[in-house]
């Protein structure tokens, strides 16, 4: 009978590996696949600058990609350059006496930049100006999208170490605190000092990667605090097979389809990607909303860990029963 059993049990398990890797396989392919297959502008800001009379035709030719453009109207050039580097719009066509003009911001992102000289500077009479361009040693952006894995993986590292490591409470916070420290000095030494593909404040640019590492690794740590290690890889899986695929690092959220840019922006990979670039490149413009975002992960997750802690010495103390008066003895 025991044989039996055990026989069920191995088919049991056999059958589920056999049925959840492909499952899984499914479900990373399409994460991954979706957003890259549909990768274009929808409602991407785009500024119009000059006299109404002249832009109107501007405007008319834009108009013509129905729903990739979202018009931003300047009354100058200064104007415009002002919209660029604030972050407000990706890029900006602007009437000149000379000629139109383009301006774009590549730091924020290459294919942006690249798309916007097609569709407004395609005739070849129209100038194109970089306002905010990307450093010569990334001017494709692929450091930095690079870079979005491996925070990823240093944060639910830490989790997945602290939580399997027993550390429990104020030593489990301090230890995600210390290691994610100590990642945003490595990431900003290496991507800012060596390598140079990141040209902002070199103590922010750190803050950034060390808060981008702590908001997942207290995720992760915190989950698995109140469920057990399972949430690890809940989190795990949210960050990396949500997470990364739809944080619109390699083009822009603006360039996926939704909803998945505006979860990718919820999440800590997405958050991380563009806090970096408001940062690095355009002197902190934009940067309160994935600030906010990352704070809150990591707030939660650390509130999670300590929460988990109290919770776990309740369950274990126990509770006294109350005291038995003592019968009285019969008489006689």
């Amino acid at each position: 009978m025991s044989s039996a059993a055990a026989l069920t049990g191995n088919t049991r398990r056999m059958l589920a590996v056999v049925v959840l890797v492909p499952v899984l396989t499914a479900l990373a392919l399409w994460a991954f696949a979706w957003p890259a297959a549909r990768t274009a502008p929808r409602d991407l800001p785009l500024g119009v600058a000059g006299p109404a009379a002249a832009t109107a035709q501007v405007e008319r030719e834009l108009a013509e990609h129905e729903g990739a453009f979202e018009i931003h109207r300047y009354a100058d050039e200064a104007a415009a350059r002002a919209a660029v580097k604030d972050r407000t719009v990706y890029g900006a066509v602007v009437v000149t006496a000379d000629g139109p003009e383009l301006l774009t911001a590549s730091a924020a992102s290459p294919v942006v930049a690249q798309l916007l000289q097609q569709a407004a500077a395609g005739d070849g009479r129209t100038r194109t100006v970089d306002v905010v361009a990307a450093p010569a040693s990334d001017p494709r952006g692929a450091a930095l999208t690079a870079g979005v894995l491996p925070l990823a993986l240093a944060g639910l590292a830490a989790g997945a170490m602290v939580t399997l490591g027993g550390l429990r409470g104020t030593r489990a916070a301090a230890a995600l605190l210390g290691a994610s420290a100590l990642v945003g000095l490595v990431g900003a030494g290496i991507a800012d000092t060596w390598l140079g593909v990141i040209a902002g404040n070199w103590w922010a640019e750190a803050g950034v990667f060390a808060l981008t590492t702590l908001s997942v690794s207290g995720a992760a740590a915190g989950l698995a605090a109140l469920v057990g290690t399972a949430g690890t890889g809940i989190v795990a899986a949210a960050v990396m097979l949500v997470g990364n695929p739809f944080s619109g690092a390699a083009s822009a959220p603006r360039m996926l389809p939704e909803p998945a840019g505006t979860i990718g922006q919820w999440l800590p990979p997405g958050a991380g990607t563009t806090l970096m670039r408001s940062v690095a490149y355009f002197d902190g413009a934009a940067a309160l909303g994935p600030a906010l975002t990352l704070t809150w992960w990591a707030a939660l997750g650390l509130g999670a860990v300590l929460l988990g802690k109290v919770l776990k010495e309740r369950r274990r103390t126990p509770v006294p029963t109350p005291a038995r008066k003592p019968e009285p003895e019969p008489v006689g």
